[in-house]
């Protein structure tokens, strides 16, 4: 995938980005847990069988999935702040068909335009990765990353709340007025990133993984309905397989793919991914668990007797605990790094369903359980955009972190998909009704400790944070580019961009391009005319340099891919006048 800088700093970044980009991830977390009240009455509700009632659910995830990586390389290329917007704006519209219709098909238009939204979180990522300084980075991106599991969380008591004392049309009302009000602010307060990836839009790429994803995750959602034995589960699992296999092929012959798949092949993302589908599977067992716990009645010898807006807010210190979490993981990340904080999240929500096992006979102890799982999710979370920021460039971090939310939210499907199945197979008949055991709750605990120690296995194998002799350097908003070149220094070539004076000239565009004629990086030259570049492995590479009334000049130079730099000064010939 080609990739560039624009040919101007990103100006100074106000202290309230943060906190509206992070508001607008909980924004569009809530769409996810918005009708969890509602859903056993949605058959009722929308005049339709409870099979068809399931897309109402089905819809927005399907959409979502597929909105997810293509809004971030739409990002990268025209712009992370203006594809914020559009998916926003398109959620509110979505909110509003839903609000004003109890027709399925209608419903079902509003929730799929609604699911469009998830690609604002890799968004909000892409936007602080290119305007925060590097002090301010980490906990910034851990909020927004765990906006998912906060929005999720703090919407459950909210929405129980509404449903319960109002029509449940007026849910849909008061997210049609968060999403514009995060409109708003954003457009007061958010700068557009000067970061722009280079080509075009891989339209069949986009369509080819469209058509993938909906073939993979629909019979995961469906799965149940149809029987997973079914001729229907099991065609569409092989079609996913065939449509993948021939999409991932074209993409890697794709001068700008819409995912490019050899960076995502490198350890540090591939393992960062697969780690994150464990990390959504052991977020949503909760989600699904503790809520049925605690609302079924007593009568059935486990069940806890509370209402659903109690319910919900035993349930809400998960997503406050989370957000509250951010700060301790940018602490905790600056000293022992990303791959160690992940580690120890997955460590903590080991403990936390470890201990849900012999919790589950008091509603304080369901408090106990979302505020560990909170803690550990949360540090889970913090620290997947980290590590992706640190393995891919620059110019990919909307495609790259839009990926990795997707692969979050095939993990929930999985989740959702398999502790339903659990639950149901494990459920007594009481009086027609099929009612969850405690069985089956355990077992799916069990589930999610499973999946968290998959987790754990896949995080071992991440590259470790190289040690270093050279002291740590902090750098502000201004400084940014200079601290990003001495630390590219360590790993690649460096040197100076002179005219043909001997002068150096400011603010060239430097190329690095690989033996494949692809473009493997790009920066700026500074004031005094000095650039660095990290190379992605050893071997030939062209580094070429232009710069506004100098020629072009392009030069051949080989890196051993060790730490050492290659020193490589470029001397650009005189003012050019064209015919």
């Amino acid at each position: 995938m080609t990739q560039t800088t624009t040919e101007r700093p990103a100006g100074r970044a106000s202290g309230a980005v943060v906190p509206v980009l992070a508001f607008a991830g909980i924004v569009v977390a809530v769409m996810q847990t918005l009708l969890v009240p509602v859903i056993k009455d949605l058959p009722q509700l929308l005049d339709t069988a409870p099979s068809n009632a399931t897309w109402v659910l089905t819809s927005t995830l399907l959409s979502g999935a597929v909105a997810t990586p293509i809004m971030g390389r739409l990002g990268d290329l025209y712009g992370k702040r203006r594809m914020l917007i559009l998916s926003l704006a398109v959620m509110v519209v979505g909110a509003l068909v839903s609000a004003l219709t109890s027709d399925l098909l209608l419903m079902i238009t509003g929730r799929t335009l609604q699911g469009f939204a998830m690609g604002a979180i890799p968004l909000g990522i892409g936007l602080m990765r290119d305007m925060l300084p590097r002090e301010k980075l980490g906990s910034a991106m851990a909020l927004m990353s765990s906006s998912i599991g906060v929005g999720g969380g703090l919407a459950l008591p909210a929405a129980a709340l509404v449903a319960q004392h109002s029509d449940w049309h007026t849910l849909y009302y008061g997210a049609a007025g968060l999403g514009l009000l995060a409109i708003a602010l954003t457009l007061l307060v958010v700068p557009e990133s000067p970061m722009r990836a280079e080509g075009t839009f891989d339209l069949p790429g986009a369509i080819g993984l469209s058509a993938g994803l909906v073939l993979f995750l629909l019979p995961i959602t469906k799965g149940s309905d149809w029987g997973w034995a079914s001729g229907t589960t099991l065609g569409l699992f092989a079609a996913s397989a065939v449509v993948l296999a021939l999409w991932g092929v074209m993409e890697l012959r794709v001068k700008a793919p819409l995912v490019d798949l050899r960076t995502t092949a490198r350890p540090a993302v591939l393992f960062t991914n697969l780690a994150s589908i464990m990390v959504g599977v052991s977020f949503y067992v909760v989600s699904l668990v503790l809520p049925q716990l605690l609302q079924l009645p007593k009568s059935t010898g486990y069940g806890l007797g509370q209402s659903m807006v109690v319910a919900g807010l035993l349930v809400a210190p998960l997503g406050l605990t989370m957000m509250f979490t951010a700060p301790v993981y940018a602490r905790l990340s600056a000293k022992y790094g990303p791959k160690v904080t992940l580690i120890l999240g997955l460590l903590i929500i080991a403990i936390g369903y470890g201990a849900g096992l012999g919790l589950m006979s008091a509603a304080w102890q369901s408090l106990v359980i979302s505020v560990l799982l909170g803690a550990g999710i949360g540090l889970a979370y913090s620290s997947l955009p980290a590590l992706i920021v640190g393995a891919v460039p620059a110019s990919e971090t909307g495609a790259a972190n839009g990926l990795n939310t997707l692969m979050r939210s095939i993990g929930t499907s999985v989740s959702s998909a398999v502790i339903g199945m659990v639950l149901a197979n494990t459920a007594n008949n009481v009086g027609g009704v099929e009612i969850p055991t405690m069985h089956g709750f355990r077992v799916s605990f069990l589930i999610a400790t499973g999946a968290v120690a998959v987790g754990l296995l896949l995080a071992l194998f991440l590259p470790g944070r190289r040690p270093s002799n050279k002291p740590q350097l902090r750098a502000s908003s201004e400084e940014d580019a200079a601290l990003e070149r001495a630390e590219q220094v360590l790993r690649g070539f460096r040197g100076r961009v002179l005219g043909a004076d001997g002068s150096p000239v400011a603010r060239a565009k430097v190329t690095l391009i690989d033996r494949r004629g692809r473009q493997a990086g790009a920066t700026l030259s500074a004031e005094d005319g000095s650039y660095a570049l990290t190379v992605p492995d050893r071997g030939s590479y062209v580094v070429a340099a232009r710069a506004t009334g100098h020629g072009p000049l392009a030069s051949s130079a080989t890196h051993a891919g060790d730490e050492r730099p290659v020193d490589l000064d470029l001397s650009l010939p005189g003012e050019t006048v064209s015919a």
